[in-house]
């Protein structure tokens, strides 16, 4: 496997072709998500090729986006397919790859260790410091694609999506738990 080869061909894939609008599902996003996924991995004492699989799947996670939002989890794994063979990944390899970019998908429902870190590093922001930031760029992304409408309550939907989320590990229970219920409270004090 040519792990760091196709993380830097993906990486610059979508530093070229993912479309200016998404100001939230950017190369930042996937960054971000990579050094989250990094970090649980550690944490979550993952061996080295269970975290190339990981990582993999963190850069390889949006790269839908290069060709349409929705069902863009199906694009990515595409792509993914039709990419990492080339990279020397097996067809086992890439197929668990897939498997965890559709832990992505929202709702999130992993279905196992590898998946539930992606899904946490997806959207480790959620406890984060930095929330209200990142917020208002998926805010504003929403707007721009027409995903909703400018009357649309954003701060109940806010309010909806942090009381239905759920982290899956205990590391990112542990990390981000608190101040994502932190957030949630000052969304609702707003």
């Amino acid at each position: 496997m040519q792990f760091e080869q196709s993380g830097n061909y993906i990486m610059n894939k979508l530093r070229k072709e993912l479309p200016a609008h998404l100001v939230y599902h950017s190369i930042d996003h996937v960054a971000d998500v990579y050094q989250a996924a990094a970090r649980l991995a550690a944490l979550e004492h993952l061996s080295k090729p269970e975290t190339e699989l990981l990582l993999t799947a963190a850069q390889y996670h949006d790269a839908g986006f290069t060709v349409k939002a929705e069902g863009h989890e199906e694009e990515s794994c595409r792509i993914a397919r039709q990419v990492l063979h080339g990279f020397e990944y097996t067809p086992e390899e890439i197929e668990q790859i897939c498997s965890l970019i559709k832990a992505t998908q929202i709702p999130q429902s992993p279905k196992n260790h590898l998946e539930e870190i992606l899904a946490d590093a997806d959207l480790d922001y959620l406890g984060r410091e930095d929330y209200f930031i990142i917020s208002q760029k998926l805010h504003e992304e929403l707007a721009l694609t027409g995903e909703i409408s400018a009357s649309e309550d954003w701060k109940q939907t806010q309010i909806n999506f942090l009381e239905n989320h759920r982290y899956f590990t205990s590391t990112a229970i542990n990390l981000r738990q608190a101040v994502k219920e932190e957030n949630l409270r000052k969304i609702k004090a707003s």
